[in-house]
């Protein structure tokens, strides 16, 4: 009975040695196939070749020994040790190589979004830059009250297209900016100022449509806060848009303005922007923020639209920890409630003044002002001139960021009274050129209002216009009004600040 348990013992064991250097050699056919074999991975071949020799052992002192029971039993015993060894070593290895892979595949999902990024930032730089020049010109042929009423009638129709086309490549540019998540950039920020410039587009929109725009602002409505005014404003006027795209005269679009305060919530301000337009039906409201969806094809013949709006000033907002409600009826209209929470800002800090600078920024224009336009692209310098011409602004136009810096260099102290500055130009870019004149030896270089106007549209770009030391980031094709509201905003600043200074 001995003499078969050490017989048993001796051939199981040569048996599980047997699998034991089967298993290392699938464990080296596993590392080769996924490519990962090296130099280093030969020592994987010392294991076999040892067990090939254990194995040798084993059968020779089964035929030819007469092992006792002690013997059979390391014997045996050693081929389970390794069994189990080859177990946890098979499972680490894949492990390993596994997680090899997902890193791998990690870093190139990364570089794909990279490169992605990149290419939407090109393409829509290149998408923007004629969108100026077609939206600027048409701005300027309307403003020109020769224009026959049917060619008025065409020119309107370049420009409702033009800033359909203009707003998608935005909403496109919301729904992927940074790898699917929008970035907010909290700063003091006028909410005055930002709804006054809201108004003074959707008015001129809702007056081309001949419906009524009807707009309020509750008293209790701060007129400082701390958060994203850019991004705010986007959401906003797409919803806004919306509003007005869907809506035909004798309608009208209302926009007010309220808020609230709860020892909970805090300060909430209630945005509610309700339409008497085509309405939505009650079962498609759960899918009106999904990008690319519109409840009724035929509508984007009828009022265009590519379905991004809703979607993308609905991550805004969310983004924003606020909150977009919406109630409709088929054909009565529809109403949207937006609730964002926002931290008003001290009043010793929000920049409020006297009664009489507050009438002040009612009459300030930018009569006789001198600006100086640095564009490389001609047409694109000549719609800002033509566009500030229009409000008897005096411009000047340096072709590329070196020509700014030596204009301004030899020029006497405060004779610009701000700085159109596009970003990408040749010699030397508009980042390089802000950082130049901010750190000319002179009295206005540290004041002089500088304004990115360009086509980069990214929280990164407005974040590297900032930092370079301009004072505002606007995206072209810009809207005229958005122009000469930061223009005026900045120069009085700079005003109040020298008047100060001197003081």
């Amino acid at each position: 009975m001995i003499r078969w348990m050490i017989s048993a013992m001796v051939y199981l064991g040569s048996a599980l040695m047997v699998c034991n250097i089967y298993g290392f050699i699938q464990v080296e056919r596993y590392i080769r196939s996924k490519k990962t074999w090296n130099e280093k991975n030969y020592i994987l071949y010392l294991p076999i070749v040892l067990l090939i020799f254990f194995l040798i052992g084993y059968l020779v002192i089964g035929f030819f020994g007469q092992p006792d029971l002690m013997m059979a039993g390391v014997l045996f015993g050693g081929s389970i040790f390794v069994f189990i060894m080859y177990r946890l070593l098979n499972r680490i290895i894949r492990k390993v190589i596994e997680s090899e892979h997902l890193e791998a595949e990690l870093l190139a999902a990364e570089e794909s979004n990279r490169t992605k990024s990149g290419f939407l930032a090109a393409i829509s730089h290149e998408m923007r830059t004629p969108m100026n020049v077609i939206l600027g010109m048409d701005i300027l042929a309307l403003k020109d009250p020769g224009v026959p009423e049917q060619t008025r009638d065409r020119l309107e129709k370049i420009g409702q297209s033009g800033r359909l086309l203009s707003g998608m490549i935005n909403d496109l540019l919301d729904l992927q900016e940074q790898g699917g998540t929008l970035s907010e950039h909290r700063e003091p920020f006028s909410l005055k100022e930002a709804l006054d410039q809201i108004n003074a587009v959707v008015s001129s929109m809702c007056e081309q449509k001949s419906i009524q725009y009807l707009t309020s602002v509750a008293p209790c409505v701060g007129e400082d806060y701390i958060g994203d005014a850019s991004k705010l404003k986007r959401a906003l006027m797409n919803i806004l848009d919306n509003a007005v795209k869907f809506t035909d005269a004798p309608g009208y679009v209302r926009f007010c303005v309220d808020a609230s305060q709860s020892p909970e919530d805090g300060t909430q301000i209630c945005f509610l922007i309700a339409d008497t337009g085509v309405g939505i039906d009650e079962e498609f409201l759960p899918k009106i923020f999904e990008p690319f969806t519109q409840e009724d094809k035929s509508f984007t013949n009828r009022f265009g639209g590519s379905g991004l709006g809703l979607s993308a000033a609905h991550r805004i907002v969310t983004g924003m920890g606020g909150t977009i409600e919406v109630e409709s009826r088929k054909g009565e209209g529809t109403a949207f409630t937006v609730t964002i929470p926002m931290t008003p800002v001290p009043e010793k800090e929000s920049g409020k003044g006297t009664r009489g600078e507050k009438d002040d920024e009612k009459t300030f224009t930018l009569e006789g002002r001198r600006i100086l336009i640095a564009e490389d692209l001609p047409e694109n310098a000549e719609i800002a001139a033509d566009l500030l011409e229009l409000e008897n602004a005096v411009s000047e136009r340096a072709e590329n960021g070196l020509a700014a810096v030596n204009m301004v260099k030899s020029s006497p102290e405060f004779y610009y009274d701000a700085i159109l500055m596009d970003l990408r130009m040749p010699v030397m870019d508009g980042l390089e050129a802000a950082g130049k004149i901010r750190s000319l030896p002179r009295a206005d270089a540290r004041l002089i209002p500088i304004i990115a106007l360009s086509a980069n549209a990214y929280e990164s770009d407005r974040q590297n216009s900032l930092k370079a030391g301009m004072n505002a980031h606007l995206v072209k094709p810009v809207d005229a009004e958005l122009l000469y509201a930061e223009l005026k905003k900045q120069i009085r600043k700079t005003e109040v600040e020298r008047g100060r200074s001197q003081a």
